[in-house]
């Protein structure tokens, strides 16, 4: 099992891969649309993603970002972090952890932050076990477009 970063320069430079990846990443977020397109316009806009692999299976995969705000200072964020549920408490979760917090310590990060519905109590729990805490509270509210 092993770490494949797909992209560079804002654009996807594993295709293959990105595809591969799509099942695993509709298990957390099967809303939404293209997903060629929908990763695409991510990482055009500073999205990174990564997927673990072992041979030609995606087990899991995270999407993240560095960025700088007035709190925290340099912060490495996770969008999205998932494990294939067949795979999971299989080692493959903490596996991409480990390596995103390798990667925002090489970045110079000093936060490593990421959300979680308040409904998924089974990551909850792996984040807890993992060392990391509630730091605040996120609200939100939906905007309709104009």
């Amino acid at each position: 099992m092993h770490i494949l970063h797909l992209n560079a320069h804002r654009e996807i430079v594993e295709p293959v891969w990105l595809a591969r990846a799509e099942t695993i990443h509709r298990q957390l977020r099967p809303q939404m649309g293209d997903y060629a397109s929908t990763m695409a316009g991510i990482v055009a806009d500073g999205g990174e993603m990564m997927v673990a692999v072992e041979g030609e299976a995606v087990l899991g995969l995270a999407v993240f970002r560095t960025h700088r705000n007035t709190f925290a200072g340099r912060t490495f964020y996770v969008d999205d972090l998932v494990t294939d549920a067949t795979r999971r408490s299989q080692g493959v979760g903490r596996l991409m952890l480990n390596w995103l917090q390798e990667e925002a310590r090489q970045r110079g990060a000093t936060r490593f932050m990421l959300d979680s519905g308040t409904q998924r109590t089974e990551a909850h729990r792996f984040y807890f076990r993992e060392g990391m805490v509630i730091g605040c509270f996120n609200f939100e509210k939906s905007l309709d477009p104009r």
